[in-house]
This record gives C-alpha cells, sequence and structure tokens, in this order.
C-alpha cells in the first residue's frame, strides 16, 4: 500500500502528463509545422526562398530544420539541466521555472501572423528545449514517488493520462478549426488559437504538479567559487566518466536508441503514408490521428497488466515484436483508408506500452540521487537520435522510390534493439545501480 502522501504526489505527477502533452499533440504534431510553413510561404521572395540570417531556405524546408535545430539545442542542454537537477535538489522549482518559460513561449504562437515566420521560428525553439528540459525533471521524479515493485504501473498510468489529456485538448482544437466560420473565425486565427491554447493547458496542469510534487532529498553546498553552471558541467563530464561503472543501463540505453528511434519515425511518417500513399483527406487523418490518442490510453494500462504477468523487459520484448509484424502488415496489407485505420488502431495498441515500460526499466538500473543525469541521457536517445531511422528510411524510399520497401527498411532498428534488448540483465543492472 502505497502512503497517502506518496499516492497524492503520484496523481500530481500524473496531472503533469496530462497537461505537457497538449505541446506534443496540438503543436507538434498538427498545427504549427503547417501553419509556419504557410507563413516562410508568404515571406518568401521574388526568388522563391526567405533568407533568415542570409541563408537561403526553401519555405518548405523551414520545418524540418527548425526540429533538426532543437534536437542539437537539447542534446547540448539537457545533460546540464539533469546535473544541476540532481546537485541542487530542487527539482520541483526547476519543473516549475522551464514550464513557466516554455508555456510563455507557446501562449506568445498566438501573435503569429503576416510574415512573422522568424518570431514563430524563436518560439518553437525555445518552448521545445523547455519542454525536453521539464521532460527530464518529470521522468526524475519517478524513483521518487514509486517503488520498484510499482514503478511500472505508475510509469504507465501516466503515458495514459498524457495520451488522454493531449487527445482532449486535440479534439476541441479540431472542433474549433473545423467549425472556424460557424464561430466568425479564420482558420489562421483558429489555428493560432489553438496554438496559445496549448500553451495554457500546459500551464494549469502544471499547477497541480507544482503543489503536488516534493523535493526529496536536501541539497548539497556549492564548493567555493562554484557556481550551479560550473558545477553542472563538471558532473556532465562525470556523468559521461561514470557510465563505464553500470554497463547494463548503458547497455539499455542503446537498445533503446535503437527501437525508440524506428518507433518515432514509424509515428512521424504514418500521416505521410497516408496522405501520400493513399490520397487520405486531412479529415481522415485527424480523425486517426485523435482514435490513436485515445486507444493508446488503454494499450498503456494493458501492457501494465501484462507486465505483471511476464515481466516489464519481456513485455517490451514483446510490443517489439508486434511493432516488427506492424511494419510487415504496411508492406503486405495497408492499401484503403479502412485498413489505415486498423494501422493506426495496432500502433496505438502498443505505442504506450513499449515506451511507458521502457522508462520504468531504466528508472531501475541509474544510481539514486543521479535520477535526472541519467533521464537526460534517455531524452537525449528519445529526441536526439531520431534523425537516424528517418534518414535510413529516405535513402531507402530514394534508392527503392517505393514507400512500402522503405517502411519495411525499419525493421532492421527494431531486430536490432530486440537483439541487445534480450542481453541485457536487469537484476544485475539493478545490483550495479545499488538499487534495492
Amino acid at each position: 500500500m502505497n502512503p497517502p502522501n506518496l499516492k497524492r504526489e503520484q496523481w500530481a505527477w500524473y496531472s503533469y502528463d496530462w497537461g505537457n502533452s497538449a505541446f506534443s499533440t496540438t503543436v507538434v504534431t498538427l498545427f504549427l509545422g503547417p501553419y509556419l510553413t504557410s507563413l516562410a510561404k508568404t515571406a518568401a521572395g521574388a526568388d522563391g526562398y526567405i533568407h533568415p540570417l542570409g541563408i537561403a531556405i526553401e519555405p518548405r524546408a523551414l520545418w524540418s530544420y527548425l526540429i533538426a535545430l532543437s534536437v542539437i539545442l537539447q542534446v547540448l542542454f539537457l545533460p546540464l539541466v539533469g546535473a544541476v537537477a540532481d546537485y541542487g535538489r530542487r527539482k520541483r522549482e526547476m519543473l516549475g521555472g522551464l514550464v513557466f518559460v516554455g508555456v510563455f513561449a507557446t501562449a506568445s504562437m498566438f501573435f503569429m501572423h503576416g510574415e512573422h515566420y522568424l518570431w514563430g521560428a524563436g518560439l518553437f525553439l525555445i518552448a521545445n528545449l523547455m519542454f525536453g528540459a521539464s521532460i527530464v525533471i518529470y521522468n526524475a521524479f519517478l524513483p521518487e514517488i514509486a517503488p520498484p515493485e510499482q514503478r511500472d504501473s505508475v510509469s504507465s498510468i501516466g503515458w495514459g493520462m498524457g495520451y488522454l489529456g493531449g487527445g482532449t485538448l486535440l479534439a476541441l482544437n479540431l472542433y474549433l478549426y473545423s467549425n472556424a466560420d460557424a464561430f466568425g473565425l479564420s482558420e489562421g486565427m483558429a489555428v493560432r488559437i489553438s496554438l496559445c491554447s496549448a500553451g495554457i493547458w500546459w500551464g494549469l496542469f502544471t499547477i497541480p504538479a507544482y503543489l503536488g510534487l516534493h523535493n526529496h532529498a536536501g541539497g548539497r553546498e556549492l564548493p567555493a567559487g562554484e557556481t550551479y553552471l560550473t558545477i553542472g558541467l563538471k558532473q556532465v563530464l562525470a556523468l559521461f566518466r561514470d557510465l563505464r561503472h553500470y554497463p547494463q543501463a548503458l547497455l539499455f540505453l542503446v537498445a533503446f536508441l535503437l527501437y525508440n528511434d524506428a518507433i518515432q519515425t514509424v509515428i512521424s511518417l504514418s500521416s505521410q503514408f497516408g496522405s501520400d500513399q493513399l490520397g487520405m483527406s486531412m479529415g481522415s487523418l485527424t480523425k486517426a490521428i485523435l482514435m490513436v490518442q485515445f486507444v493508446a490510453f488503454f494499450g498503456a494500462t494493458g501492457f501494465n497488466f501484462l507486465a505483471k504477468w511476464i515481466g516489464a523487459k519481456n513485455s517490451v520484448v514483446v510490443a517489439l515484436l508486434i511493432w516488427t509484424a506492424v511494419l510487415v502488415y504496411i508492406y503486405v496489407s495497408v492499401k484503403t483508408e479502412s485498413e489505415f485505420f486498423i494501422l493506426a488502431f495496432l500502433i496505438a495498441i502498443v505505442m504506450g506500452g513499449s515506451q511507458a515500460l521502457s522508462r520504468s526499466l531504466f528508472s531501475q538500473l541509474i544510481p539514486k540521487g543521479r535520477e535526472a543525469e541519467y533521464f537526460s541521457l534517455y531524452e537525449i536517445s528519445d529526441k536526439g537520435t531520431s534523425w537516424i531511422s528517418p534518414l535510413f528510411f529516405g535513402l531507402a524510399l530514394q534508392i527503392t522510390g517505393n514507400y512500402r520497401l522503405a517502411i519495411l527498411s525499419l525493421v532492421l532498428f527494431f531486430l536490432a534493439g530486440l537483439l541487445v534488448l534480450v542481453r541485457v540483465d536487469i537484476a544485475k543492472g539493478i545490483k550495479e545501480a545499488g538499487n534495492a
């Protein structure tokens, strides 16, 4: 049984997942990319290019370049955030500060219009960096609010609540966008309101998290002549040196890098496949996205029950085998809109479970008191390496000219991740980290 205060902290933790997921669904997945591209096209010169900082960029490429730049910034910034959070032991306050900046940047997207693509690009870079950093802190709370035997369950519920929260706001925003005329709004204004709403939603549901979560250890005094920045940089260097003492955690990170990269690629390219290959309308694609959000809640909770039966690692192995089968299904059978919805349903079932249980597994393999540092590496494996599979996919598509063969090629990443994962000795890794 959980002590009442620990149970309250878990619900506060869930609240943050409910809130921050709106940024992923409403801003990143659906609205910002197309809207920012339209602003860039409006601002293009006679040559058809925009010229930020004197660099000629095709407007349609702006969004992908921004994603790549935000990834680079996260790779540089997140380990420092993790190190400072663990050294100062003020995770709750850091979470609040990061969210405040991210929420302000996201809500300010309301003022993007006309040719203000640079304004929107800057706001996205700030918001996405704060989002990634806040997730590092958020994940680092997991070992503190859930004992090992409950960690799979708590992580799965958190993922599930995120899908519900992100899906709820996305449904409201899609309703607003689809009925913009009835509300006397232009499509552009409906998009701007939706982007702003994601920031407000994110901020509102951070309040219960901030009030309900607590710092679980006393801070350490800074050595003479040091600042949090300098000590954070030193901790980052120490983190990479110390990884060799936790070989099972490192092995798991490699496995996660491989299979999660493929997961992110399938998720991000599914709508493109539906649009370009199957000729689906935006309305049908958005219905599929909404279905995924809500079905994924049951997928995350369902895999939690599976983990209680066969263990978390074995459950992730099952999930990866299903992912592999999904890619084969795309290659063999997905030729109509109804078959695409079956595909989306299958992805939703397995998506949350594989990611939630991976997070709880990793939390068992890292040393106590350094959770944020190690979760910064985990988050980089999630965000900072998501170019590998897309690059592989692009090369396969360019060489073969066939969407289905290109998607099937991603099986290699799932199988490679699976082969590395089965070599991870969870019990040995727990002992290496000094955990019970």
